[in-house]
Protein backbone atom coordinates (compact mmCIF):
# COMPACT_ATOMS: atom_id res chain seq x y z
CA UNK A 1 0.00 0.00 0.00
CA UNK A 2 1.35 3.57 -0.96
CA UNK A 3 2.25 5.83 1.70
CA UNK A 4 -0.10 8.49 -0.34
CA UNK A 5 -3.08 5.75 -0.08
CA UNK A 6 -5.89 6.73 2.30
CA UNK A 7 -6.03 4.75 5.24
CA UNK A 8 -8.08 1.92 5.53
CA UNK A 9 -12.05 3.05 7.18
CA UNK A 10 -11.83 1.37 10.64
CA UNK A 11 -13.79 -1.71 10.89
CA UNK A 12 -16.91 -1.21 13.66
CA UNK A 13 -15.91 -3.69 16.45
CA UNK A 14 -18.27 -6.79 16.13
CA UNK A 15 -21.30 -6.99 18.83
CA UNK A 16 -21.14 -9.28 21.43
CA UNK A 17 -24.61 -10.70 22.24
CA UNK A 18 -26.44 -9.72 24.78
CA UNK A 19 -26.18 -12.52 27.32
CA UNK A 20 -27.88 -11.33 30.15
CA UNK A 21 -31.08 -12.64 31.28
CA UNK A 22 -34.49 -10.51 31.32
CA UNK A 23 -34.59 -8.93 34.91
CA UNK A 24 -36.34 -10.92 37.39
CA UNK A 25 -35.57 -14.20 35.88
CA UNK A 26 -32.71 -15.24 38.69
CA UNK A 27 -35.18 -14.32 41.16
CA UNK A 28 -38.08 -16.31 39.01
CA UNK A 29 -35.66 -19.38 39.08
CA UNK A 30 -34.37 -19.54 42.92
CA UNK A 31 -38.37 -19.11 43.87
CA UNK A 32 -38.56 -22.15 41.39
CA UNK A 33 -35.95 -24.08 43.20
CA UNK A 34 -37.33 -23.32 46.96
CA UNK A 35 -40.52 -24.75 45.99
CA UNK A 36 -38.51 -27.92 44.61
CA UNK A 37 -36.79 -28.09 48.12
CA UNK A 38 -39.78 -27.72 49.78
CA UNK A 39 -42.18 -30.50 47.29
CA UNK A 40 -38.82 -32.76 48.21
CA UNK A 41 -38.89 -32.41 51.47
CA UNK A 42 -42.24 -33.14 51.87
CA UNK A 43 -42.17 -36.20 49.97
CA UNK A 44 -39.29 -37.31 51.46
CA UNK A 45 -39.95 -37.13 55.40
CA UNK A 46 -43.90 -37.67 54.43
CA UNK A 47 -45.13 -34.00 55.81
CA UNK A 48 -47.85 -33.68 53.94
CA UNK A 49 -48.83 -30.66 56.09
CA UNK A 50 -46.11 -28.32 54.34
CA UNK A 51 -47.98 -27.15 51.41
CA UNK A 52 -51.27 -27.70 52.40
CA UNK A 53 -53.84 -25.35 52.49
CA UNK A 54 -54.58 -25.00 55.86
CA UNK A 55 -50.45 -23.94 56.27
CA UNK A 56 -50.77 -21.77 53.32
CA UNK A 57 -53.18 -20.11 54.68
CA UNK A 58 -51.82 -19.50 58.42
CA UNK A 59 -48.98 -18.25 56.51
CA UNK A 60 -50.52 -15.71 54.71
CA UNK A 61 -52.45 -14.25 57.67
CA UNK A 62 -49.03 -14.12 59.84
CA UNK A 63 -47.04 -12.58 57.18
CA UNK A 64 -49.79 -9.84 56.23
CA UNK A 65 -48.75 -7.54 58.85
CA UNK A 66 -44.70 -8.06 58.32
CA UNK A 67 -45.41 -7.67 54.56
CA UNK A 68 -47.06 -4.01 55.69
CA UNK A 69 -44.22 -3.34 58.20
CA UNK A 70 -41.90 -3.79 55.44
CA UNK A 71 -43.91 -1.61 53.01
CA UNK A 72 -43.56 1.08 55.63
CA UNK A 73 -39.84 0.97 56.01
CA UNK A 74 -39.09 0.98 52.32
CA UNK A 75 -40.94 4.39 51.85
CA UNK A 76 -39.77 6.01 54.85
CA UNK A 77 -36.21 4.62 54.24
CA UNK A 78 -35.93 5.48 50.54
CA UNK A 79 -37.06 9.21 51.19
CA UNK A 80 -33.55 8.53 53.78
CA UNK A 81 -35.34 8.61 57.05
CA UNK A 82 -34.11 5.00 59.23
CA UNK A 83 -37.77 3.79 60.79
CA UNK A 84 -37.28 1.84 63.51
CA UNK A 85 -40.76 3.10 64.92
CA UNK A 86 -42.11 0.47 63.02
CA UNK A 87 -43.33 -1.22 66.06
CA UNK A 88 -44.96 1.52 67.80
CA UNK A 89 -46.71 2.43 64.28
CA UNK A 90 -48.15 -0.95 64.42
CA UNK A 91 -49.84 -0.88 68.01
CA UNK A 92 -51.00 2.68 67.18
CA UNK A 93 -52.75 0.45 64.12
CA UNK A 94 -53.77 -2.56 66.12
CA UNK A 95 -55.67 0.14 68.75
CA UNK A 96 -56.86 2.12 66.45
CA UNK A 97 -58.65 -1.32 64.39
CA UNK A 98 -60.24 -2.22 67.32
CA UNK A 99 -61.73 0.78 69.01
CA UNK A 100 -62.74 2.25 65.00
CA UNK A 101 -63.70 -1.79 64.63
CA UNK A 102 -66.02 -1.74 68.08
CA UNK A 103 -68.28 1.34 67.25
CA UNK A 104 -68.35 1.49 63.51
CA UNK A 105 -67.63 -1.78 62.09
CA UNK A 106 -64.46 -2.81 60.19
CA UNK A 107 -63.64 -0.39 57.41
CA UNK A 108 -63.60 2.31 59.54
CA UNK A 109 -61.33 0.28 62.18
CA UNK A 110 -59.02 -0.15 58.75
CA UNK A 111 -59.69 3.13 58.58
CA UNK A 112 -58.80 4.17 61.99
CA UNK A 113 -55.94 2.41 62.07
CA UNK A 114 -54.48 3.54 59.28
CA UNK A 115 -54.64 7.40 60.79
CA UNK A 116 -53.25 6.15 64.43
CA UNK A 117 -50.50 4.92 62.39
CA UNK A 118 -49.99 8.15 60.18
CA UNK A 119 -49.80 10.58 63.35
CA UNK A 120 -46.94 8.26 64.42
CA UNK A 121 -45.41 8.51 61.09
CA UNK A 122 -46.03 12.50 61.77
CA UNK A 123 -44.47 12.81 65.05
CA UNK A 124 -41.15 10.73 63.84
CA UNK A 125 -41.03 13.09 60.66
CA UNK A 126 -41.38 15.91 63.34
CA UNK A 127 -38.50 14.80 65.00
CA UNK A 128 -36.05 13.75 62.37
CA UNK A 129 -36.86 16.39 59.67
CA UNK A 130 -37.64 19.31 61.32
CA UNK A 131 -35.65 19.21 64.61
CA UNK A 132 -33.14 16.71 63.23
CA UNK A 133 -33.26 14.07 65.99
CA UNK A 134 -31.11 10.95 65.70
CA UNK A 135 -33.34 8.70 63.14
CA UNK A 136 -32.67 5.48 65.80
CA UNK A 137 -33.13 7.17 69.21
CA UNK A 138 -36.62 9.08 67.43
CA UNK A 139 -37.49 5.64 66.42
CA UNK A 140 -37.28 3.79 70.12
CA UNK A 141 -39.00 6.48 71.79
CA UNK A 142 -41.81 5.92 69.64
CA UNK A 143 -41.92 2.63 70.45
CA UNK A 144 -42.23 3.22 73.92
CA UNK A 145 -44.46 6.07 73.41
CA UNK A 146 -46.57 3.38 71.75
CA UNK A 147 -46.69 0.88 74.36
CA UNK A 148 -47.48 3.85 76.96
CA UNK A 149 -50.67 5.72 75.30
CA UNK A 150 -52.54 2.54 73.71
CA UNK A 151 -52.38 1.30 77.63
CA UNK A 152 -53.58 4.36 78.72
CA UNK A 153 -56.43 5.20 75.88
CA UNK A 154 -57.41 0.93 76.84
CA UNK A 155 -57.87 1.89 80.43
CA UNK A 156 -59.82 4.72 79.58
CA UNK A 157 -62.00 3.30 76.82
CA UNK A 158 -61.98 -0.52 76.78
CA UNK A 159 -61.65 -1.44 80.46
CA UNK A 160 -65.25 -0.03 80.93
CA UNK A 161 -66.20 -2.21 78.47
CA UNK A 162 -64.35 -5.36 78.61
CA UNK A 163 -63.41 -5.14 82.51
CA UNK A 164 -59.43 -5.31 81.31
CA UNK A 165 -57.70 -2.68 80.47
CA UNK A 166 -55.07 -4.72 78.49
CA UNK A 167 -57.58 -5.94 75.78
CA UNK A 168 -61.09 -4.74 73.41
CA UNK A 169 -63.96 -6.04 73.53
CA UNK A 170 -65.17 -8.48 70.51
CA UNK A 171 -64.20 -6.55 66.90
CA UNK A 172 -66.09 -7.47 63.91
CA UNK A 173 -64.27 -9.29 61.17
CA UNK A 174 -63.88 -8.52 57.49
CA UNK A 175 -65.92 -11.32 56.28
CA UNK A 176 -63.84 -13.71 53.60
CA UNK A 177 -64.72 -15.33 50.31
CA UNK A 178 -63.72 -18.24 48.22
CA UNK A 179 -63.11 -19.24 44.96
CA UNK A 180 -66.36 -21.72 44.12
CA UNK A 181 -65.02 -22.43 40.63
CA UNK A 182 -61.70 -23.91 41.08
CA UNK A 183 -61.76 -24.46 44.91
CA UNK A 184 -63.12 -27.71 45.31
CA UNK A 185 -61.13 -29.12 41.70
CA UNK A 186 -57.65 -27.26 43.67
CA UNK A 187 -59.00 -29.69 46.78
CA UNK A 188 -59.11 -32.64 44.95
CA UNK A 189 -56.01 -32.57 43.26
CA UNK A 190 -54.17 -32.24 46.91
CA UNK A 191 -56.11 -34.72 48.28
CA UNK A 192 -54.67 -37.04 45.58
CA UNK A 193 -51.05 -36.73 47.04
CA UNK A 194 -49.51 -36.23 43.90
CA UNK A 195 -45.75 -34.92 43.61
CA UNK A 196 -45.32 -31.31 42.16
CA UNK A 197 -48.80 -31.27 41.59
CA UNK A 198 -50.96 -31.57 44.70
CA UNK A 199 -48.26 -29.37 46.12
CA UNK A 200 -49.07 -26.40 43.79
CA UNK A 201 -52.90 -27.09 44.11
CA UNK A 202 -52.27 -26.75 47.96
CA UNK A 203 -50.50 -23.63 47.56
CA UNK A 204 -53.45 -21.96 45.54
CA UNK A 205 -55.96 -23.29 47.39
CA UNK A 206 -54.82 -21.70 50.49
CA UNK A 207 -54.69 -18.32 48.33
CA UNK A 208 -57.79 -18.26 47.31
CA UNK A 209 -59.93 -19.34 49.78
CA UNK A 210 -60.90 -17.72 52.82
CA UNK A 211 -59.61 -14.16 51.55
CA UNK A 212 -60.96 -11.37 52.70
CA UNK A 213 -60.69 -7.67 51.33
CA UNK A 214 -58.18 -6.56 53.64
CA UNK A 215 -56.30 -8.90 52.61
CA UNK A 216 -56.46 -8.10 48.98
CA UNK A 217 -55.94 -4.23 49.61
CA UNK A 218 -52.45 -5.44 51.46
CA UNK A 219 -51.32 -7.31 48.56
CA UNK A 220 -52.46 -4.56 46.02
CA UNK A 221 -50.14 -2.28 48.02
CA UNK A 222 -46.93 -4.24 46.68
CA UNK A 223 -47.52 -3.04 43.40
CA UNK A 224 -48.85 0.38 43.96
CA UNK A 225 -45.95 0.91 46.02
CA UNK A 226 -43.49 -0.03 43.57
CA UNK A 227 -45.49 2.35 40.75
CA UNK A 228 -45.79 4.99 42.89
CA UNK A 229 -41.71 4.94 43.83
CA UNK A 230 -40.00 3.35 40.61
CA UNK A 231 -42.30 4.63 37.75
CA UNK A 232 -43.43 8.26 38.50
CA UNK A 233 -42.20 11.49 38.89
CA UNK A 234 -42.60 12.00 42.37
CA UNK A 235 -41.53 8.82 43.33
CA UNK A 236 -37.99 9.57 41.43
CA UNK A 237 -38.16 13.06 43.54
CA UNK A 238 -38.74 11.04 46.85
CA UNK A 239 -36.23 8.51 46.26
CA UNK A 240 -33.41 11.01 45.35
CA UNK A 241 -33.83 12.92 48.96
CA UNK A 242 -32.66 9.76 50.02
CA UNK A 243 -29.85 9.20 47.20
CA UNK A 244 -29.02 12.59 48.20
CA UNK A 245 -30.66 15.19 49.21
CA UNK A 246 -28.50 18.33 49.29
CA UNK A 247 -28.41 17.78 44.78
CA UNK A 248 -31.76 17.20 45.05
CA UNK A 249 -32.41 20.64 46.68
CA UNK A 250 -29.95 21.82 44.00
CA UNK A 251 -32.25 20.73 41.36
CA UNK A 252 -35.89 22.55 43.30
CA UNK A 253 -36.88 19.57 45.02
CA UNK A 254 -38.62 20.26 48.13
CA UNK A 255 -36.90 17.88 50.23
CA UNK A 256 -39.19 18.38 53.28
CA UNK A 257 -42.38 17.39 52.05
CA UNK A 258 -40.84 14.88 50.34
CA UNK A 259 -39.86 13.27 53.76
CA UNK A 260 -42.36 14.08 55.37
CA UNK A 261 -44.68 12.30 52.87
CA UNK A 262 -42.50 9.21 52.72
CA UNK A 263 -43.06 8.79 56.51
CA UNK A 264 -46.32 9.51 57.50
CA UNK A 265 -47.22 7.27 54.77
CA UNK A 266 -44.76 4.72 56.41
CA UNK A 267 -46.80 4.87 59.42
CA UNK A 268 -50.62 4.39 58.27
CA UNK A 269 -48.46 1.18 56.65
CA UNK A 270 -47.65 -0.11 59.78
CA UNK A 271 -50.88 0.67 61.24
CA UNK A 272 -52.44 -0.81 58.39
CA UNK A 273 -50.53 -3.95 59.29
CA UNK A 274 -51.40 -3.88 62.91
CA UNK A 275 -55.16 -3.88 61.66
CA UNK A 276 -54.75 -7.24 60.15
CA UNK A 277 -53.95 -8.61 63.53
CA UNK A 278 -57.36 -7.41 64.71
CA UNK A 279 -59.52 -7.35 61.70
CA UNK A 280 -58.73 -10.28 60.01
CA UNK A 281 -59.37 -14.09 60.65
CA UNK A 282 -57.90 -15.36 63.99
CA UNK A 283 -58.10 -11.67 65.87
CA UNK A 284 -60.41 -11.19 68.29
CA UNK A 285 -59.27 -7.38 68.88
CA UNK A 286 -56.90 -5.30 70.69
CA UNK A 287 -54.62 -7.22 73.38
CA UNK A 288 -51.00 -6.09 74.78
CA UNK A 289 -48.20 -7.18 73.24
CA UNK A 290 -50.25 -8.65 70.22
CA UNK A 291 -47.64 -7.10 67.57
CA UNK A 292 -44.91 -9.56 69.26
CA UNK A 293 -42.08 -7.89 67.53
CA UNK A 294 -43.41 -8.30 63.84
CA UNK A 295 -42.15 -4.28 63.47
CA UNK A 296 -38.73 -5.30 63.88
CA UNK A 297 -39.47 -8.76 61.99
CA UNK A 298 -40.36 -6.16 58.92
CA UNK A 299 -37.74 -3.83 58.92
CA UNK A 300 -35.58 -7.08 58.37
CA UNK A 301 -37.57 -8.23 55.53
CA UNK A 302 -37.28 -5.14 53.90
CA UNK A 303 -33.23 -5.36 54.36
CA UNK A 304 -33.83 -8.81 52.88
CA UNK A 305 -35.40 -7.09 49.67
CA UNK A 306 -32.80 -5.01 49.58
CA UNK A 307 -35.16 -2.01 50.05
CA UNK A 308 -37.39 -3.22 46.98
CA UNK A 309 -41.41 -4.07 47.17
CA UNK A 310 -40.68 -7.54 45.47
CA UNK A 311 -37.79 -8.70 46.82
CA UNK A 312 -39.62 -7.62 50.42
CA UNK A 313 -42.76 -9.58 49.21
CA UNK A 314 -40.67 -12.64 49.43
CA UNK A 315 -38.91 -12.33 52.70
CA UNK A 316 -42.35 -11.56 53.85
CA UNK A 317 -43.56 -15.19 52.43
CA UNK A 318 -40.47 -16.61 54.06
CA UNK A 319 -40.86 -15.22 57.71
CA UNK A 320 -44.56 -15.49 57.75
CA UNK A 321 -44.50 -19.27 56.31
CA UNK A 322 -42.34 -20.04 59.03
CA UNK A 323 -44.19 -18.71 61.59
CA UNK A 324 -47.73 -19.96 60.64
CA UNK A 325 -46.44 -23.50 59.69
CA UNK A 326 -45.84 -24.26 63.99
CA UNK A 327 -49.83 -24.07 64.33
CA UNK A 328 -50.39 -26.49 61.42
CA UNK A 329 -49.26 -30.21 63.44
CA UNK A 330 -45.90 -28.41 65.74
CA UNK A 331 -42.31 -28.93 65.89
CA UNK A 332 -42.05 -32.38 63.74
CA UNK A 333 -43.28 -30.34 60.81
CA UNK A 334 -41.09 -27.84 61.79
CA UNK A 335 -37.79 -30.35 61.23
CA UNK A 336 -39.13 -31.70 57.81
CA UNK A 337 -38.91 -28.19 56.91
CA UNK A 338 -35.24 -27.80 58.38
CA UNK A 339 -35.03 -30.56 55.57
CA UNK A 340 -36.26 -28.24 53.06
CA UNK A 341 -33.63 -26.02 54.16
CA UNK A 342 -31.14 -28.40 54.05
CA UNK A 343 -31.88 -29.06 50.31
CA UNK A 344 -32.10 -25.66 49.39
CA UNK A 345 -28.81 -24.79 50.95
CA UNK A 346 -27.29 -27.63 49.33
CA UNK A 347 -28.30 -26.31 45.62
CA UNK A 348 -27.01 -23.16 47.00
CA UNK A 349 -23.36 -24.89 46.78
CA UNK A 350 -23.85 -26.42 44.08
CA UNK A 351 -24.81 -23.07 42.44
CA UNK A 352 -21.70 -21.47 44.01
CA UNK A 353 -19.42 -24.39 42.22
CA UNK A 354 -20.47 -23.75 39.12
CA UNK A 355 -20.04 -20.01 39.00
CA UNK A 356 -16.18 -21.26 40.97
CA UNK A 357 -17.04 -19.15 43.66
CA UNK A 358 -15.21 -21.31 46.06
CA UNK A 359 -15.40 -19.88 49.90
CA UNK A 360 -19.43 -19.53 49.06
CA UNK A 361 -19.69 -22.92 48.11
CA UNK A 362 -17.67 -24.29 51.15
CA UNK A 363 -19.75 -22.18 53.43
CA UNK A 364 -22.76 -23.30 51.90
CA UNK A 365 -21.70 -26.82 52.17
CA UNK A 366 -20.76 -26.78 55.53
CA UNK A 367 -24.10 -24.83 56.64
CA UNK A 368 -25.63 -27.25 54.34
CA UNK A 369 -23.78 -30.23 56.43
CA UNK A 370 -24.40 -28.58 59.74
CA UNK A 371 -28.54 -28.93 59.35
CA UNK A 372 -28.48 -32.27 58.09
CA UNK A 373 -26.44 -33.22 61.07
CA UNK A 374 -28.91 -31.48 63.28
CA UNK A 375 -31.80 -33.11 61.52
CA UNK A 376 -30.68 -36.24 62.26
CA UNK A 377 -29.69 -35.63 65.83
CA UNK A 378 -32.51 -34.02 67.08
CA UNK A 379 -36.11 -35.69 66.68
CA UNK A 380 -38.11 -32.40 67.11
CA UNK A 381 -37.44 -28.76 68.53
CA UNK A 382 -38.84 -27.94 71.78
CA UNK A 383 -41.92 -27.19 72.00
CA UNK A 384 -40.42 -23.57 73.79
CA UNK A 385 -38.36 -22.91 70.97
CA UNK A 386 -41.05 -22.82 68.14
CA UNK A 387 -41.88 -19.42 69.03
CA UNK A 388 -38.66 -18.22 68.41
CA UNK A 389 -38.72 -19.62 64.65
CA UNK A 390 -39.29 -16.61 62.74
CA UNK A 391 -36.53 -14.78 64.12
CA UNK A 392 -33.98 -17.43 63.89
CA UNK A 393 -35.10 -17.43 59.97
CA UNK A 394 -34.95 -13.89 60.21
CA UNK A 395 -31.26 -13.90 61.65
CA UNK A 396 -30.06 -16.31 59.25
CA UNK A 397 -31.08 -15.38 56.37
CA UNK A 398 -29.49 -11.78 56.63
CA UNK A 399 -26.36 -13.39 57.33
CA UNK A 400 -26.85 -15.23 53.48
CA UNK A 401 -27.92 -12.04 51.94
CA UNK A 402 -25.86 -9.03 53.41
CA UNK A 403 -23.62 -9.00 50.98
CA UNK A 404 -25.25 -8.56 47.93
CA UNK A 405 -27.54 -5.24 50.06
CA UNK A 406 -27.41 -1.93 48.90
CA UNK A 407 -29.28 0.91 51.53
CA UNK A 408 -30.19 4.17 50.16
CA UNK A 409 -26.78 6.27 50.00
CA UNK A 410 -27.87 9.38 52.57
CA UNK A 411 -30.46 6.63 54.71
CA UNK A 412 -30.22 8.01 58.17
CA UNK A 413 -28.29 11.25 56.85
CA UNK A 414 -29.27 14.06 59.61
CA UNK A 415 -30.47 16.91 56.61
CA UNK A 416 -30.94 20.46 57.44
CA UNK A 417 -32.21 22.55 54.38
CA UNK A 418 -29.69 24.82 52.73
CA UNK A 419 -26.83 24.42 54.63
CA UNK A 420 -25.73 20.87 53.10
CA UNK A 421 -26.64 18.42 55.63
Amino acid sequence: MSLLSPPAPATAPLEQPNRRMPRGTTSLIWVVVSLLAVFLAEYLTNAVDLTSTNTVQNGLLRALPILLAGLGGVWAERSGVINIGLEGMMIFGTWGAAWGGYFAGPWIGLLAAAVFGALGGLLHAVATVTFGVNHIVSGVALNLLGQGVTKYLSTLIFQPISNNPRESPLVPKFDTYSSVGIGPWLEGLENKNWFGISDLAGIVHGLITGVSPLTMLCLALVPITYLVLWRSRFGLRLRSCGENPVAAESLGVRVYLHKYVAVIASGALAGIGGATLVLNRGGSGYLEGQTDGRGYIGLAAMIFGNWKPGGLLAGSALFGYTDGLQLTTGPKIVMALVYGVVLLIGAIAVWKLLQRKWLACVIAGACAGLLYWFYWAVDEIPSELLPYTPHFVTLAVLAVSAQRLRMPAADGFIYQRGRGG
